[in-house]
């Protein structure tokens, strides 16, 4: 028996499609396979899995333990929740590893599968070889138990443990994402005053898209801030994997701000320590990091591809612009928007500032939003390669770790390939609006030079 996946579902970290059109109950039980033959080939035998709020969810789960059972893996279901309370099971039950079946951000008819394996991050090659072992149908064979285990209450007392933050007056917005019942039951256990917004799952999203790195979407939270005098306010993404927050003024603090100020109490319990940030994470966090005595080093963008180096480096926090935050120190190394709140709480009050006045501290940057250019897939790679080769040709200042980000006396621009989707990502950052605009005619150059119109820019 073997199996073909729709080729755009196959992705750098994860397995995504549109259900019923590019992802369904048959690419579930194919994934369930190969993953049971994997995990099964470096001496595994058990794998967590979890759902997120979405329709499909359960289906979807159905096919994956039948496929997981009968490759001969036992599996431990843990329900309903967000995707880090799938990686917590994955840390501390007697696992081998884990799939969480979630949509994440994408719209209501998307699904897809995030997987674990041995306490690392599954992808890239893994992910192409899950589609190798199902087009051959070579699969290991066995039959498996299913067991539950009801793991919320555990992953919401970890989340506590040894908080030291103060009793601040906070909103919360869920989007209606899968994080809703960990944040209802998590508020209840912090001192202070606590407002919440959509904690409800509901697959349709109908108050806003859950993702708090558009700025559109934080409208209703910044509201709520505003109306009853809140301290701060702080959302989550579809399945609690991605932060966003804002200050007492609705004010958004950017994932690569709340890194820098997450990095402080890190840097004096780990002196030295390494912060990983990506490559399209603003300078300034990277002077700040420095400052605390800290050593930057800027990544690849891609939530696997921080995980992973972070365990090479032995970093105890990484981050990446899109409000993925990981926190080694003291925690497991995965990215938990949950775990990122508490540890948010912890690290204003150490400051002795509210989070309203450590914004008003923050150097002035004059930045774009991430651009997004349509390019066709089989072009994307090769117009980066080409603006590297024109930019070496007029000895820029170049940083090739994921793309192009040049260096100028103005700032910095980026053009990056994305790794999930057929388009280009550029962003730009300077001291003042002339810079940004001599920087945005540099990437409409280097676009116009290879074949591509500003006017091309796709939506998110």
């Amino acid at each position: 028996m073997s199996h073909v996946f729709d080729p755009t579902s196959l992705r750098e970290y994860d397995i995504r499609g549109i259900v019923g059109k590019t992802l369904g109950p048959k690419d579930a039980y194919a994934i369930g396979r190969g993953f049971a033959t994997m995990l099964r080939e470096v001496g595994g035998t058990r794998a967590a899995v979890g759902y997120d709020g979405r329709e499909s969810s359960p289906t979807l789960e159905e096919s994956l333990i039948k496929g997981l059972n009968e490759g001969g893996v036992d599996v431990v279901r843990v329900g309903l929740g967000p995707t880090p309370m799938l990686y917590y099971a994955e840390a501390i039950l007697e696992v081998d590893g884990g799939i969480m079946i979630t949509g994440s951000h994408n719209p209501a008819d998307y699904n897809g599968f995030k997987m674990v394996i041995q306490h690392g991050p599954f992808y890239g090659e893994q992910i192409l070889k899950i589609g190798e072992l199902a087009a051959d149908g070579a699969w290991s064979e066995g039959t498996g138990t299913v067991s539950n285990f009801d793991i919320l209450d555990d992953y919401v007392g970890r989340l506590l443990a040894g908080y030291a933050g103060g009793a601040y007056k906070v909103g919360w917005d869920a989007g209606n994402g899968a994080a809703g019942p960990a944040l209802e039951k998590l508020v209840k256990l912090l001192p202070g005053e606590h407002h919440l917004l959509f904690t409800d799952v509901d697959a349709n999203f109908p108050n806003h898209h859950p993702d708090p790195t558009e700025e559109k979407n934080l409208a209703h939270l910044k509201a709520l801030v505003a109306e009853k005098g809140l301290d701060f306010g702080i959302a989550f993404d579809g399945d609690g994997d991605r932060i966003g927050a804002i200050d007492g003024k609705g004010r958004v603090i950017w994932g690569d701000q709340l890194l820098g100020i997450l990095a402080e109490p890190v840097l004096k319990a780990v002196p030295g320590g390494t912060i990983i940030a990506d490559v399209k994470t603003s300078q300034a966090l990277y002077d700040r990091v420095a400052e605390l005595g800290g050593k930057p080093l800027m990544w690849k963008t891609g939530h696997s591809l921080i995980k992973a180096k972070m365990k090479e480096v032995d970093s105890p926090l990484g981050g990446e612009m899109s409000g993925h935050i990981f926190f080694a120190w003291d925690y497991y190394g995965f990215d938990d928007a949950l775990y990122a709140a508490v540890r948010l709480m912890s690290a204003v009050r150490q400051s002795g500032k509210s989070l309203t006045q450590i914004k008003d501290d923050m150097p002035a940057m004059v930045n774009t939003p991430e651009m997004r250019f349509q390019v066709d897939e089989s072009r994307k790679f090769a117009v980066v390669d080409e603006v590297l080769d024109r930019l070496e040709a007029d000895g820029a200042d170049v940083n090739r770790t994921d793309g192009a980000r040049v260096n100028t006396a103005d700032g910095w621009w980026l053009l990056r390939a994305s790794n999930t989707q057929d388009v280009l990502v550029a962003r730009a950052e300077a001291k003042d609006e002339a810079g940004l605009e001599r920087l945005m005619g540099m990437i409409d150059g280097q676009l116009a030079a290879s074949g591509i119109e500003r006017g091309e820019q796709a939506g998110h």
